[in-house]
């Protein structure tokens, strides 16, 4: 079974930190009023990120950036893509009171947000390997508006793989395409997309057994079926074994980590989903603490 790699989700949220300041601005733009009604600045605090429960972790290298912003120097204990028991500690820093509360809650609901999404993305990778390993757990764009960059490195954080990260990357054939080709035989879109795009693999969404012998003889590379049973997916996929150079099988819609092996048994060589973005956060606790200057 494959594991995620921390140190190329930690590499990757790094290339994030562009990110910290808007994060921290959009929370504390005019400052922290209770702090400076309270007269906290010129106090010191400690602040510590834990682990309330089994979790994989996501962010916590741009929750690091968000506090160095704000001049308060961390230790991060531990990176993107491990996973941790209850109790882990996650980053710990110390600075001006008043900074560390402009910073820690921004960070915490990001941390816990994108640890939520890659908690889902594991344990979904984990169903799918123990029954295959050669078989990818995809997430696909439908992150949440604005929201792409971050939720597709969370997932990534857990082992998932990107389905697509945008629409100039990959060639995919939905029913909405289809809708203006009626008249065309796939088989003559198939010809046409080989000309255009000689050098991409040419995937597309199908409903329905029938529509997916049709993509089959027309000889697309990639057949995503879309919410169907395992019983059909398990038919589709024994139609593309009888050909010398199968289509890979990727099964999408309506595939949760509790039915995700079935699909591989199936015969679905991908998973696709987009059901990790929806995850609960995961649970981070903050410890803040004064700290006395001698």
């Amino acid at each position: 079974m494959s594991q995620a790699n921390p140190s190329h989700a930690s590499h990757a949220f790094e290339r994030l930190d562009d990110l910290a300041e808007p994060l921290l601005v959009e929370d504390g733009a005019r400052g922290d009023l209770t702090t400076e009604a309270l007269g906290l600045h010129g106090r010191r605090g400690h602040v510590v990120f834990f682990a309330r429960g089994p979790m994989t972790i996501a962010g916590t290298e741009l929750a690091a950036a968000m506090f160095m912003r704000r001049g308060i120097p961390v230790v991060l204990h531990r990176r993107s893509g491990e996973s941790v028991k209850a109790g882990a500690q996650l980053l710990a820093g110390d600075g001006d009171a008043a900074d560390l509360h402009l910073v820690f809650k921004a960070a915490q609901t990001m941390v816990e947000t994108l640890s939520g999404m890659a908690t889902a993305a594991r344990a979904m990778v984990d169903a799918v390997e123990a029954v295959n390993p050669n078989v990818r757990v995809a997430c696909t764009r439908k992150a949440f508006p604005g929201g792409r960059r971050l939720s597709h490195v969370a997932v990534t954080a857990g082992g998932a793989i990107l389905h697509r990260a945008g629409l100039s990357e990959t060639i995919l054939i939905f029913a909405e395409h289809r809708a203006f080709l009626r008249d065309k035989p796939l088989a003559a879109v198939m010809e046409r997309l080989r000309l255009v795009a000689p050098e991409k693999k040419i995937a597309i969404e199908v409903d329905d057994v029938a529509e997916a012998r049709e993509a089959i003889d027309a000889g697309f590379d990639i057949l995503q079926l879309e919410r169907f049973s395992v019983g059909a997916v398990g038919e589709v996929a024994a139609l593309a074994r009888a050909r010398a150079i199968p289509p890979l099988i990727a099964a999408a819609g309506g595939v949760t980590v509790a039915n995700a092996a079935d699909y591989v048994r199936a015969g679905a060589g991908m998973i696709v989903t987009s059901a990790p973005f929806g995850a609960p956060p995961a649970d981070v606790n903050v410890s803040i603490a004064e700290v006395k200057l001698n």
